[in-house]
């Protein structure tokens, strides 16, 4: 892979970035280190959170430690250098950029299978609640677990070996703020077609895959809820799943709009725009999500605060 990089005429790439403004490029720094200030105390306090109350020792918060996990390492990845960037030089050695891709392409693979696995966890408490302790034993929880990361190790692994024989000789100008693989794809002097191809397929198996689980899980959730006769079992069970079900609906919108169509339709402002939401945005948004619309977070906060005071 080294020695492929070696043969392109460009020693790095250039990101363009969001804006030639420096007034814009201003404003958009301190929005993003706002955003990720935000982003890095909500997933912390989420993990430790559900780390330090007892009542949370549940399959359904073993997976959204690991989903803040996944957010924070997403964010920090893109984050960052964003930053950086906004105020001093755009420059991104071949290494750092191919790099960047890497851990971007590994993390947000390996995100849509875990909310598919936090999905199969909703449908078996809902659909299958006196069996729930059974199914979800540690055995399949750290099996639904490392699923998501070893495939979305291999997916980025083969992603990053086909750009990786791409030749760059004629620009250097990335016109995105990170190394995503639509703009790198543009930039390329040899035949592209086969490797748009391949990316599109592992980007469209890792969508449909996670989304039929996701989907096949609700319809069933669903099916149930619509058999329960009182109102409040119903809305009961329903808001065990609201969170999940907008996070999902926020973050495959976003990556379906980007990334299922063709190089030709790429749209410089719309998939900027696009991006900014899903790799800044979003990892903010989910813990806000999984907090303020969950009662048994905010009491696990109220009980984790308690007793620091207590302890005093």
């Amino acid at each position: 892979m080294m020695g492929r990089w070696n043969n392109t005429n460009v020693p790095d790439f250039i990101l363009m970035g969001l804006s030639d403004s420096e007034e814009i490029q201003m404003a958009l720094f301190m929005l993003f280190f706002l955003i990720y200030v935000i982003t890095m105390l909500g997933n912390v306090g989420m993990i430790l959170i559900i780390r330090l109350d007892l009542q949370l020792h549940t399959p359904m918060y073993f997976f959204l430690i690991h989903l803040s996990f996944i957010d924070l390492s997403y964010s920090t990845v893109i984050t960052p250098k964003t930053l950086a960037n906004l105020l001093t030089s755009n420059y991104i050695s071949f290494t750092g950029c191919f790099a960047q891709m890497f851990f971007f392409v590994f993390l947000g693979t390996a995100e849509c299978y875990l909310l598919s696995s936090m999905a199969y966890d909703r449908y078996v408490a809902i659909c299958s609640p006196l069996h729930y302790p059974v199914i979800m034993s540690k055995r399949l929880c750290h099996a639904l677990l490392t699923g998501p990361y070893v495939i979305g190790f291999m997916d980025s692994f083969v992603n990053v070996v086909c750009m990786s024989r791409l030749h760059f000789c004629d620009s250097n100008i990335i016109h995105h703020f990170f190394c995503d693989t639509s703009p790198i794809l543009a930039l390329s002097c040899t035949d592209t077609y086969n490797t748009e191809i391949l990316i599109f397929i592992i980007a469209g198996s890792t969508l449909m895959v996670s989304l039929f689980t996701i989907s096949a899980s609700y319809v069933c959730i669903l099916c149930t809820i619509l058999k329960i006769n009182s109102t409040s079992g119903k809305q009961k069970a329903f808001s065990t799943c609201t969170s999940h079900l907008l996070g999902v609906t926020i973050f495959y919108g976003t990556m379906i709009f980007t990334y299922l169509k063709p190089r030709k339709s790429y749209s410089l402002g719309r998939d900027q725009v696009a991006s900014v939401f899903y790799t800044i945005v979003i990892p903010m948004l989910n813990p806000l999500i999984y907090s303020l619309r969950n009662k048994e977070v905010k009491n696990a906060l109220i009980r984790v605060m308690q007793r620091r005071q207590d302890s005093r």
